[in-house]
């Protein structure tokens, strides 16, 4: 269903979607974390250096994990579009993607895929705002059609 009210101007490609937000704080956070108890061990006379290496290895550790909840985004480019989510890259050519999906509710962007399946997209979430991942998943969903209707005809 396509209407003309509401289409978003297509921007150029290359385009990247990420919850910039969350991305931000996110990282912040695993600064402060590795930072504050990576200093406390060190200031604590009473642990011996085994214990002191254990955690800045943990906040090393919990750090890397608040990196890797950062990662998400989403790039579309003249080929197609990358997801990376929390541990997973993928690539899809355009003619892939069915459908662009973001109902109230979600958390986060789905496709649906020619193969039948569905794939979250954490690079468009509303918990960033939730008019700036309409307004993404809606400039994603026009390119996705754009896209699949330049393709040829047949097989």
């Amino acid at each position: 269903m396509s209407t003309e009210h509401g289409t978003p101007e297509l921007p150029a490609l290359p385009v990247d979607f990420r919850p910039a937000k969350t991305r931000a704080v996110l990282l912040t956070a695993a600064v402060a974390l590795f930072v504050v108890v990576s200093a406390v061990a060190l200031l604590l006379d009473s642990l011996s250096p085994a214990e002191k290496t254990s955690f800045v290895f943990t906040a090393a550790l919990l750090a890397g994990i608040l990196v890797l909840l950062a990662r998400p985004r989403v790039r579309a480019d003249e080929d197609g579009v990358t997801v990376v989510n929390i541990t997973r890259v993928r690539r899809l050519a355009w003619a892939e993607i069915v459908r662009v999906n973001l109902r109230s509710g979600d958390a986060w962007v789905f496709l649906d895929l020619s193969d039948g399946t569905s794939m979250p997209v954490l690079g468009i979430q509303p918990g960033n705002g939730r008019a700036a991942a309409v307004r993404d998943a809606r400039l994603l969903r026009a390119l996705a059609e754009r896209h699949s209707s330049e393709l040829p005809s047949g097989g």
